[in-house]
């Protein structure tokens, strides 16, 4: 054979495996068909797909962001809300998510709205507000497990925000406002019971320790008078009447009083 058709076969061999060489970069997975039906995943690196005879196909295996559309939904107990979510996703098997599904993109998303309507359906408005943690994983794993056989692994499903109507909203203010002025109330009125046993407690310890009660009210006179604006009218109580002077000194204060009334009258007559 002629050297010069040796040389352009081997020209035309380094030529065709040039143009077969194809990379597969580390956050990808390669499926490599022959002759259309499916012959290995290739891994990493470079690989050799003869053109005509061979086909592949990539699939990048990073974890995907979905962001579901917002969606008109009705709770349990029929109060219309808007919802929108976040969806994480990655590939852990590029050979179903080529062979399984069309187009595992799309139908992840579709699968993330058709559930989360439906779950959002099932539940009333107080727990979707405040149980929003947990209808989020169990739309998680409703959607992960309908996306196993695709070779779609769902990492995680936040739900981002809840609109509610005007209406509804003013209806909920209304509800908050009206809790807090109930517990305002009740801690109100715990306060005054607390108070009123509290002062029934200082009057039974005040009346059975003499003079105790002059000892409070000089200390409250010595408060008052930190302030020269204030007037101070001075009560004595009986207590300190009977302090200073003993059981008789209240008679012979009634008593001299009386006898003051009386002459009075007489001058007066």
């Amino acid at each position: 054979m002629p050297l010069g058709i040796i040389i352009g076969i081997l020209a035309f061999i380094l030529f065709v495996i040039l143009i077969s060489i194809r990379q597969v970069s580390e956050f990808e997975k390669g499926v490599r068909f022959n002759f259309g039906k499916f012959q290995k995943v290739l891994e990493p690196g470079w690989h050799l797909v003869i053109p005509i005879f061979q086909q592949y196909q990539k699939i990048d295996i990073r974890v995907k962001v979905v962001d579901v559309p917002e969606q008109d939904a009705i709770t349990k107990d029929n109060v219309s809300v808007k919802i929108n979510a976040v969806l994480y996703y990655n590939i852990f098997d590029a050979k179903k998510a080529i062979l399984s599904v069309e187009s595992f993109h799309y139908a992840v998303t579709q699968l993330a709205q058709t559930t989360m309507r439906n779950l959002v359906g099932s539940v009333t408005l107080d727990e979707l507000l405040t149980d929003r943690e947990r209808i989020s994983n169990e739309i998680c794993v409703i959607v992960d497990k309908a996306t196993d056989d695709w070779g779609v692994k769902i990492q995680n499903v936040e739900l981002k925000d809840i609109a509610l109507p005007a209406e509804m909203q003013r209806v909920i203010a209304k509800v908050a406002e009206a809790e807090r002025e109930k517990a305002a109330v009740i801690t109100k009125a715990s306060g005054e019971l607390e108070a009123s046993k509290n002062l029934s407690l200082a009057a039974q310890q005040l009346s059975n320790s003499p003079g105790a009660l002059h000892l409070r009210t000089l200390s409250t006179i010595n408060d008052v008078s930190s302030d020269q604006s204030n007037t101070i009218i001075f009560a004595i109580p009986i207590e300190v009447l009977n302090a200073f002077g003993g059981n008789n000194t209240i008679k012979d204060t009634i008593q001299t009083l009386g006898k003051a009334k009386t002459t009075k009258k007489k001058t007066t007559k």
